[in-house]
């Protein structure tokens, strides 16, 4: 059992959609009322883990298997869970602040699979990114046989696009001769120092160098320009990997993509290994001073509604490059 109880941090930039209240009506009909949030840290309040003390820090796994919530074998859950697809698509799974209440509540019960220590060499402000790190550090074990000589293109300059780029700089090797990364405002760009940078508005996608494998990391509107300029950047025979999320249909140019011969990969959300792979990965200095670029000044205090209710509003409005971290105290 976790308690928050001035004890745990969240992390909330950029705002999902059910978070915003963007899903169709609908959708937001079958899931609220709900408490938000899936990134944060904690403390272990009690429990019966003989592998985790009281008061020590960890990271909370929002992406609960079934067979851990209905004390199931693996083999007798789904076929995620059997190892026929991906571990993190348990159709009998719960995920918090998505499918059940996320960890914007004063106590929170989990099993102990989906807690994990952080290393006390990773500081709170670096541990609270885990969640988004994991996603795409999951997303990128797809073409990880590909990585140690690939040319990789990330579209993206806001959070997640900084995040794949240095989850790919860092846990997997890339350098800035094979690291591009694609966005539409030149400050943001200016922020990947361990890659190169091209704004979308004037390059050449179609004369550009090709590239083996395109992250496209800018979702909402902006999905299908970058898809489709993805798949003119992208070799014969070359990778697609799609994490940018958008409530409308996007087109895409499906005519390259069968001429290439290209192959699209969807990723979402992560698991526990990812996790545990992240984590030792953060531990190294210049990851840390790579991530600690997206943290703010200051945390976002939230003792009670209204202050919650004033920090996704705010974060909604101002859509800062930052993340924004909730320091829970109620």
């Amino acid at each position: 059992m976790w308690r928050s109880n001035r004890q745990w941090q969240a992390s909330v930039t950029p705002i999902s959609a059910i978070s915003a209240g963007l899903r169709k009506p609908e959708v937001l009909a079958k899931k609220l009322p709900m408490a938000l949030l899936h990134e944060g840290i904690g403390r272990v309040a009690e429990g019966e883990s003989a592998k985790l003390a009281v008061g020590q820090r960890v990271v909370i796994v929002p992406n609960l298997p079934g067979y851990l919530l209905q004390d199931l074998a693996p083999e007798d859950c789904c076929p995620a869970c059997r190892g026929e697809i991906a571990d993190n698509y348990c159709s009998r799974g719960k995920f918090l602040g998505s499918g059940t209440d996320g960890i914007a509540q004063s106590r929170l019960v989990l099993p102990e699979a989906c807690v994990i220590p952080i290393p006390d060499s990773v500081p709170d402000e670096i541990a609270v990114l885990a969640e988004l790190c994991s996603v795409s550090y999951r997303a990128l074990r797809a073409v990880s046989h590909l990585l140690s000589g690939a040319r990789v293109a990330v579209f993206g300059d806001g959070p997640v696009g900084y995040i794949t780029a240095a989850v790919l700089h860092h846990a997997f090797g890339i350098g800035e001769e094979r690291l591009t990364v694609f966005g539409a405002i030149r400050e943001k760009l200016d922020e990947f120092a361990f890659a190169r940078t091209e704004m979308v508005q004037s390059y050449d996608f179609l004369a550009g160098d090709k590239v083996d494998i395109v992250v496209e990391c800018t979702g909402g509107r902006f999905s299908e320009s970058a898809v489709n300029q993805g798949i003119d950047l992208l070799k014969p025979g070359g990778h697609l990997i799609a994490m940018g999320v958008s409530e409308d249909l996007v087109p895409i140019n499906t005519r390259d993509v069968l001429e290439k011969g290209i192959t699209i990969y969807g990723s979402d959300r992560s698991s526990v290994k990812d996790f545990e792979q992240v984590l030792k990965v953060m531990e190294r200095p210049a990851c840390q001073d790579t991530l600690r670029r997206l943290i703010p000044n200051k945390y976002t205090v939230v003792s009670k509604a209204e202050d919650f209710a004033g920090a996704m509003e705010s974060a909604l409005s101002h859509r800062e490059w930052k993340k924004t971290i909730l320091d829970f105290r109620w």
